[in-house]
């Protein structure tokens, strides 16, 4: 299960693209320093199952992501964040695709100011709903972002939910005029809820993104 957590985290069809990027872009010292103002465990010594999963990410996309490295400082309480990560990002039956549950984590990590989210889930909406420039509207403004009407139903709701302010019902019948449903909704909740806890842990950590990340997306694959 936890190795199946981090495939969805690192879609398998970059993972070719991000072991090119690994090994061709050679980033300047100044831009590598720590990452994690807690100290990050050597991956041979953390529990089985996460070292396994960790180690198997590593040699598909040709790196580590930052986030797990930091948080193996904590195996227990990373093995529960990414068995939950793995199912509200994973695939499931409700209308939301995995653009527009990236799309949520954009927008409401801009909110909270969280730079590694910004940066890392950038790169994964790019590559899933194939837009490489909406992730930085996004970022930068939702509401002056390329979205459609469906988008913004959805956006309208995750960011009341990102400030703590109480949903009003023309916003949840916006939803479903857009052909969204109340497990939508909850879905919905769930990455903005997530994502509450993933921005503040980086704060607390002061996570640096994986330079990898800015370049994702971007750039066509060369076939």
């Amino acid at each position: 299960m936890f190795i199946s957590v981090l495939r969805t985290c690192i879609p398998r069809q970059v993972g070719g693209l991000m072991r090119s990027f690994a090994r061709n872009v050679h980033w300047s010292p100044i831009l590598m320093n720590s990452f994690s103002r807690f100290p990050v465990p050597d991956v041979k010594s953390l529990p089985d199952d996460v070292r396994i999963a960790m180690e198997t990410t590593e040699e598909k996309s040709g790196f580590s992501p930052n986030v797990f490295r930091a948080m193996s400082y904590r195996p227990d309480e990373l093995r529960a964040f990414m068995q939950y990560y793995d199912v509200v990002m994973g695939v499931n039956k409700g209308n939301l695709t995995k653009a527009d549950k990236e799309m949520i984590v954009l927008a409401t990590s801009a909110e909270n100011h969280c730079l590694y989210c910004i940066v890392a889930h950038g790169a994964l909406h790019r590559i899933y709903s194939k837009q490489p420039l909406l992730a930085d509207q996004i970022a930068a403004n939702w509401k002056t972002a390329d979205l459609d009407d469906r988008q913004r139903a959805i956006l309208d709701v995750a960011m009341d939910l990102c400030r703590c302010q109480p949903l009003t019902e023309n916003k949840i019948e916006n939803l479903t005029k857009n052909g969204l449903d109340k497990d939508d909704l909850w879905d919905i909740g769930a990455v903005t809820a997530l994502f509450a806890l993933s921005n503040r842990m980086a704060f607390l950590m002061n996570l640096k993104p994986n330079q990898e990340f800015y370049l994702l997306g971007r750039i066509p694959k060369q076939k």
